[in-house]
């Protein structure tokens, strides 16, 4: 669901989206839009701060009492004070206009994975390794090693693959998904402390490096 005033912009959101898979609905009556996403149902809410009736703070405090969709802000007020605002009542991401189209689309994707994956399992067992996502932990039979954010979702992102060829883009796109944010160095200085962990738990060749292609595990 669009809910923008701009009528150009919100007919270019649209048009992006489903160019992408999705079926928008841009809002026209601003007069009840809490009535509409009850009828509606949206998978997600691309909301703006200055609408006609209500601003889009409020509108979002409205929307999230009554139904459970995530709502990302898309707006050309660019001070930290709105963000922190917007994401204090309940927004799920913050965008600024003008944006970037891959970026706005990067960030809708991602959302969406995180509404899907809320009832993850907490516990992830593979190649001999038991990870509590809820503690950070990991450990074998016998030993336990506590993990850092980052060498978490790494290493749930392999054990979830098992088996499988990782590529290092899928990697930082799932620390992304979850508001980790990483270049591609600071990804192989994970690894490498990850890799050191593993191997005080006696897997020291655990996570093979498939060259030109990612990590397996």
């Amino acid at each position: 669901m669009i809910i923008e005033d701009d009528t150009a912009i919100g007919e270019e959101l649209a048009f992006l989206l489903k160019n992408e898979g999705y079926h928008p609905f841009i809002v026209k009556d601003f007069t009840d839009i809490s009535g509409q996403v009850q009828r509606e149902h949206p998978d997600l809410i691309l909301l703006d701060i200055g609408l006609p009736d209500k601003d889009g703070f409020s509108l979002c405090v409205s929307i999230k009492s009554s139904v459970n969709v995530p709502v990302i802000f898309v707006t050309s007020r660019d001070s930290s004070m709105d963000e922190v605002r917007a994401l204090s009542m309940g927004g799920d991401d913050y965008i600024t206009k003008p944006y970037n189209i891959p970026v706005l689309l990067a960030r809708i994707k991602a959302v969406l994975r995180r509404k899907a994956g809320t009832n993850e399992p907490e516990i992830i067992e593979a190649a001999g390794l038991r990870l509590d996502l809820t503690k950070g932990i990991v450990s074998t039979e016998n030993k336990k090693a506590v993990l850092t954010r980052n060498e978490l979702q790494i290493l749930a992102c392999l054990m979830q693959g098992a088996g499988k060829i990782i590529s290092r883009a899928d990697l930082m796109e799932s620390l992304w998904d979850n508001r980790i944010y990483i270049d591609d160095n600071t990804l192989s200085v994970n690894v490498t402390r990850l890799r050191v962990k593993l191997a005080e738990l006696g897997m020291e060749d655990l996570i093979k490096t498939r060259r030109g292609m990612g990590y397996q595990l």
